[in-house]
C-alpha cells in the first residue's frame, strides 16, 4: 500500500508541477509592433492502481502502476497593438493557430501602412469596437 501512495503522490507532484498560469497563458510574443499572447486549453487524466494477493500453488505477490496522459489546444490570441487590445479566436489545431498568427500579424501591417482590412471574421474585443 505503500508503493501506491508513493506512486499517487509523484503523480500528483508532476501534475501540480506542470500547472500553473504559463501553462494556459503562454509567453507574449513580439511582432511588428503587436504583442501576441497565446491561449490554450489544457487537459489531463490519470490513473493509480495495486493490488496484492497469495496463491498458493504460485505464492504471493503484489503490484502497482500509474499512468496518465495529457494535450493542450490553442484556443485564442490575445492581441495587444496602437489599435488596443484584441483577442482573436482559433477555430482548432496548430495548423489554425499558426495562420491566426499570420493573419493577425498581415492585418496590423495592412493597418499601419494605411490599408483597410477586409477580413471582418474575427470579433474585437476591449478596444471599443
Amino acid at each position: 500500500m505503500d508503493n501506491i501512495e508513493n506512486l499517487f503522490d509523484k503523480t500528483v507532484g508532476e501534475i501540480e508541477r506542470m500547472l500553473n498560469s504559463k501553462t494556459a497563458v503562454g509567453e507574449p510574443i513580439e511582432v511588428e509592433g503587436n504583442t501576441l499572447i497565446p491561449l490554450v486549453n489544457v487537459g489531463f487524466g490519470f490513473g493509480v492502481g495495486s493490488g496484492e494477493g497469495t496463491e498458493q500453488e504460485k505464492g504471493g505477490g503484489h503490484g502497482g502502476g500509474t499512468g496518465g496522459g495529457g494535450g493542450v489546444k490553442p484556443v485564442a490570441v490575445i492581441v495587444i497593438n496602437e489599435d488596443g487590445v484584441h483577442v482573436e479566436a482559433i477555430k482548432s489545431g496548430a495548423a489554425s493557430a499558426f495562420e491566426k498568427v499570420a493573419e493577425t500579424v498581415g492585418k496590423a501591417a495592412a493597418a499601419k501602412a494605411g490599408k483597410p482590412s477586409t477580413d471582418t471574421s474575427t470579433a474585437s474585443c476591449c478596444s471599443g469596437q
